[in-house]
């Protein structure tokens, strides 16, 4: 499902855990990090496609997250030329996505990366709030830092922490 300029809808998933940290994954087969997310099947509402890639992805179901917030509206990125699929009709340029943030209330070993037939994910850990922001891969760092900022508030209410924003220096970090 892409929309009429060109953007997938999808949702992405921010978990916390109760000392502020986050859930962060390596995708299967790659070098890549990143928060669960997926696509939105067009008889979905983002709550119902977030739930069912929570599943697909993590193994957690409805009961073992609360859902502390989302993002409002729809957050876009778009992708480098070498990802778009020219090809393809219609043609995907990029994704716009919802954001949700969830409190673990179950057990680490609820978690299951092998719950779906095609697990997305190989390895996970907790990081830092603002870790993502700055070590997703580049096209995605702008809509990692909208989303964190707007749900940073409503993380440091459910856990009662500061989560001190971290800011990413590219010339210090050897980018610049």
């Amino acid at each position: 499902m892409i929309d009429p300029d060109g953007y997938r809808p999808n949702v992405g998933i921010v978990l916390l855990k109760e000392d502020g940290r986050v859930f962060w994954a390596r995708r299967v087969g790659r070098d890549g990090w990143q928060f669960p997310q997926g696509g939105m099947r067009s008889d979905e509402t983002p709550l119902e496609a977030m739930y069912r890639e929570l599943e697909e992805e993590t193994g957690l179901h409805p009961h073992h997250v609360q859902v502390l917030g989302a993002t409002p509206g729809w957050l876009r990125y778009r992708l480098p030329q070498r990802f778009v699929r020219h090809h393809e009709r219609p043609v995907c340029i990029g994704q716009k996505q919802v954001w949700f943030l969830l409190r673990l209330l179950g057990e680490e070993s609820a978690f299951r990366l092998d719950a779906h037939e095609h697990p997305e994910f190989d390895l996970w850990r907790w990081v830092d709030f603002w870790y993502p922001a700055q070590h997703v891969v580049v096209f995605k760092r702008r809509v990692y830092e909208q989303a964190l900022r707007h749900l940073a508030p409503l993380a440091e209410d459910s856990c009662s922490v500061l989560l001190r924003e971290q800011r990413w220096d590219p010339i210090l970090a050897g980018a610049g």
